[in-house]
């Protein structure tokens, strides 16, 4: 098994799934853990539950502050408070307690924790309690009987939430299914001691739900050592292991106290995958932990999951009056505190919740009113592209070298056609091949004056030298050619491409001005699809990646653009109407209207 820190990232969001659910009894139902709706809303905030970023609050260990006489309840308190005071502005979306919530199991304990926790009841903010060796007999598994833990955190305490999903016939094992970042997310929440019949079961609840990505929380499973924080399993979390995370493919998180210091581990599961194991617990530390909490900052845009650890009790105190102990707990900021996990989201959950493919459109759907030319490249390669939009701004294929375009498999997620031509292009000499319209074509001739939106769906190959400046969609015939002298004349009329940089460039000469005016976009990953889009409303010309408005996009006062009523060119450029490039990657779809359109009406809307 692996050992390691690391993962991998790359762009991609999670689809919403539906749940399912196993009452007490262990017996396979209907769903009964309501959906919470897109802006969930509680007594003291409201939450998003499709934002890509959203917030697990993780509490260990308190049992020091409910330890007969000798606790303090005060850190908690104000870390519920916290909590819920932050609900909104951190979308703190569940709070998962991993155990030990007392010292010695007393009913009077309990009484004590029991007012502390209900601070979340009355703001209806979701929660979850595991018992811990020290809240029950941890002599004995789940299969104990009654105790005051389970009078107090029984499952009577959490079928108010509308994320509760079930708990084990004995009471010490439940589930939540909490919404999240555009879909919904699995918890578990098992005992000290699971008994065998406890592990079918949470087998069986991760059966029922088989599309969520499943978390698990126990009180024991890693443990660590001081002045090494990565996590190895106890005797006991071997166990676990093996019963139950090994071959349950979707817990790609667990979380667990007891130990101390704090650690963590990722390890390969039966199926190749990573699993991260952390460790955290800070009872020996000042004031039983100062009620810590840890937050776990999901972030599906970024494939990522950033950690923190505060004490909400002691940033509230007076800086004038806190003591020089509390003042080293305000924030655990060392690696095994503070840190991030990359997570591929899409990956790590594509084999039991595959990202669902967004079903192909006819190109009749994207003919839209204003539409001048549309060229779709989701066929075989051949020696004529037909136009779309019935225009008749057919395309035909032109070979610079014995390197030719090759019909691809790859497409962008949003496409409406689920294909692609490859284009392997280069220059010093010219070579690929590219497309041109007919010299008779009605697009040569075309000025826009109304404005345009040009959009099209590219993976761009490597940013060599031997790609720089490359063509995707450029207006044979150059400035000097359409009458203009500013600038480089020689330059075309229009011409899209990329620098060597691989930096989005629109540069146009105006019918009505003698200089180019030129768009800038920022440096495109070579080898990921991205949607491209300008956007001229006869005032400003704006480019658009992936439907985002970029930066440096000029005031392009103008009647339209200048011609010299040539053909255009997709996928080469040109120098003094000399072809000196064929494009270097894929192209999925090419689309040309008269007129501005909004995101909202883009292809890969």
């Amino acid at each position: 098994m692996d050992e390691q820190y690391g993962g991998t990232s790359r762009r991609g969001l999670l689809g919403a799934i539906g749940a399912g659910a196993v009452l007490a009894s262990g017996t396979l139902t209907a769903a009964n853990a309501t959906a919470t709706p897109t802006a969930a809303t509680g007594r003291t905030g409201r939450i998003d539950t499709e934002h890509p970023q959203f917030t697990l609050a993780v509490v260990p260990d308190t049992q020091y502050q409910f330890d007969q006489d000798r606790g303090d309840a005060a850190p908690l308190t104000a870390t519920f408070k916290y909590l819920i005071d932050q609900r909104t502005e951190q979308n703190i979306v569940f709070m998962a307690h991993l155990g030990d919530v007392v010292e010695n199991a007393q009913a009077s304990e309990f009484a004590k924790a029991d007012p502390v926790f209900r601070i979340l009841d009355r703001a209806r903010f979701p929660y979850s309690v595991l018992a811990g060796n020290h809240d029950i007999d941890g002599s004995k598994d789940d299969t104990r009987g009654p105790s005051p833990y389970l009078d107090t955190f029984g499952p009577q305490r959490f079928r108010w939430m509308p994320t509760y999903g079930g708990s084990t016939a004995n009471g010490y094992n439940q589930y939540h299914v909490f919404r999240a970042g555009g879909r919904q997310w699995l918890l578990l929440v098992m005992d000290w001691r699971p008994s065998d019949a406890s592990f079918a079961w949470a087998r069986a609840v991760i059966k029922a739900h088989p599309k969520l990505p499943v978390i698990l929380t126990i009180h024991e499973l890693v443990n660590a050592d001081h002045g090494n924080p990565v996590a190895y399993f106890s005797d006991h979390g071997n166990r676990v292991w093996e019963q139950l995370v090994d071959d349950s493919d979707q817990i790609f998180l667990t979380l667990n106290g007891h130990y101390w210091p704090p650690g963590r581990v990722t390890r390969k599961n039966a199926a190749g995958n990573d699993v991260h194991l952390h460790l955290t617990n800070y009872q020996d530390r000042y004031y039983g932990g100062s009620g810590m909490v840890r937050l776990y900052h999901f972030d599906l845009a970024r494939n990522t999951i950033d950690v923190e650890t505060i004490s909400p009790w002691i940033m509230a105190q007076d800086p004038a009056r806190r003591n020089e102990l509390a003042e080293a707990e305000i924030e655990l900021s060392d690696d095994t505190n503070r840190f991030g996990i990359p997570i591929d989201f899409t990956q790590r959950f594509a084999k039991f919740a595959p990202e669902p493919v967004r079903p192909a459109r006819p190109a009749k759907q994207l003919v839209i009113p204003g539409t001048a030319a549309y060229w779709r490249f989701d066929g075989p390669v051949a020696d004529q592209v037909v136009d779309q939009s019935g225009h008749g701004n057919d395309l035909t294929r032109v070979q610079l070298s014995n390197d030719v375009p090759t019909a691809s498999a790859e497409y962008h997620p949003d496409q409406p056609g689920h294909a692609s031509w490859a284009f392997p292009g280069g220059k010093n000499p010219a070579r690929g091949g590219y497309l041109k319209t007919a010299d008779s074509a009605p697009l040569n001739a075309m000025t826009f004056p109304n404005g345009y939106t040009i959009e099209a769906f590219v993976k761009l190959a490597d940013d060599g030298q031997d790609h720089s400046w490359e063509g995707l969609l450029t207006r044979l015939g150059t400035g000097r050619d359409a009458g203009k002298t500013g600038s480089d004349p020689d330059e075309p009329a229009a011409k899209l491409g990329f620098s060597g940089g691989l930096q989005v460039q629109w540069a146009v000469y105006p019918a009505d001005k003698n200089d180019t005016f030129t768009n800038w976009g920022h440096e495109q990953r070579a080898g990921e699809w991205f949607h491209l889009a300008i956007v001229n409303d006869g005032r400003h010309s704006v480019v658009y990646v992936d439907s985002s408005e970029l930066l440096r996009n000029p005031a392009t006062p103008s009647n339209g653009l200048a011609t010299a009523g040539k053909p255009w060119l997709v996928a080469a450029g040109h120098y003094a109407n000399t072809i000196d490039q064929g494009f270097a990657g894929n192209l999925g779809e090419l689309r040309i209207v008269t007129r501005p359109l909004k995101p909202s009406q883009f292809l890969n809307a």
